[in-house]
């Protein structure tokens, strides 16, 4: 049996974001946390503001660079 952190499926999840981590930063900018509502509105709009290829290309090119270093 496989772990479930085998890098070799491509299912497997990277990164992600929780709602603790919403309320942390709604927590920190507006000093309340957010209500259902707004969480699930967050929740489908998120991934909108991420830009996830640059996020990924910039982090390739770093691993990359770091190794090529060594």
């Amino acid at each position: 049996m496989r772990e479930e952190t085998d890098v070799e499926n491509n299912r497997r999840i990277v990164y992600s974001i929780n709602v603790e981590d919403l309320q942390r930063v709604a927590n920190d900018e507006l000093s309340r946390d957010l209500t259902i509502d707004e969480i699930k509105i967050i929740e489908n709009k998120i991934g909108d503001y991420i830009p996830w290829y640059d996020a990924i290309f910039s982090a390739i090119h770093d691993t990359l660079d770091d190794r090529g270093n060594e």
